[in-house]
């Protein structure tokens, strides 16, 4: 039996980061049993754009079997009310949060578009993530080790266990610099190699179930003796034996998303992100 489609639209006044992310992490709950399509209509800064925005969602609602979902960040008030004439099931983010926020603070919102930061604190955080990004692509499945005491984390895992999305989503989204290092096959069982020693302590471990690894291997090397299920069962086996034996903290990864993981990791380890 097939899914339900809803049609999702993300409007803002600026970028449409905040909302999309915000109306993601909702709408996350229901995607087992929902198909979502989504579509972001930014920069809406007149009248005219909030009035074009209404008619192409309701273009959308004529022939959708349900009424199309709105999550909108607008400032300006008239063209949250235009936003309105929509037919659709509309969460209105600034009007829900910012108008009890000015009620019990006993203060007017500054109602300016796109403010997350003052300019100082984007800047620096522009650099950091830069920076953060920059170090986790040098380091990237141990192609360089020179700058290993200048990490804040080393993730170790077999090869194709997540490792480089997991350290670009920190250095994006965190400005953490994570370098990782592949355990290959002929590593495992040998103890921990001697480039990694002096950093023990920065070490974090991911893993995954062996049979998510060969489908995984498979799609990249076919019918190859590295993505067969033995070999990933033994590879898998022994970098948990080794996690286990240093104390080595790490994670399952199987199921859970880059997300997840990376919040799981900061959460265990201790680590801030470098900017506000």
């Amino acid at each position: 039996m097939s899914k339900p489609k809803r049609y999702v639209f993300f409007v803002s006044d600026s970028t449409g980061i905040t909302v999309s992310t915000l109306g993601n992490s909702l709408l996350a709950q229901f995607e087992d049993n929902v198909e979502f399509e989504f579509t972001t209509i930014t920069f809406i800064q007149s009248v005219e754009q909030a009035e074009d925005a209404v008619k192409q969602i309701n273009e959308y609602a004529k022939t959708a079997e349900y009424r199309p979902i709105i999550f909108a960040t607008l400032i300006e008030l008239p063209y949250r009310h235009i936003l309105t004439k929509a037919n659709a099931l509309l969460f209105d983010i600034f009007g829900r949060f910012i108008e009890p926020l000015e009620l019990e603070l006993g203060l007017k919102s500054s109602h300016a578009i796109g403010r997350t930061h003052n300019k100082g604190e984007e800047t620096l955080s522009y650099y950091n993530r830069i920076e953060a990004i920059n170090f986790a692509l040098q380091h990237d499945d141990g192609a360089s080790v020179k700058r290993y005491e200048e990490a804040e984390i080393i993730l170790l895992g077999v090869s194709r266990s997540g490792k480089t999305p997991t350290c670009l989503y920190l250095a994006m989204n965190f400005a953490v610099t994570a370098a990782n290092y592949p355990l290959i096959a002929e590593e495992l069982g040998d103890g921990l190699p001697s480039i990694l020693q002096p950093h023990q302590h920065k070490l974090f471990g991911l893993t995954i179930a062996p049979e998510n690894l060969q489908r995984i291997r498979q799609q990249r090397y076919p019918n190859s003796d590295y993505a067969s299920l033995k070999t990933c069962q033994i590879e898998v086996q022994k970098i948990e034996a080794l996690f286990r034996q240093l104390k080595i903290p790490y994670i399952n990864a199987t199921h859970t998303s880059i997300e997840e993981i990376s919040a799981m990791i900061l959460k265990q380890t201790g680590l801030k992100k470098r900017f506000k």
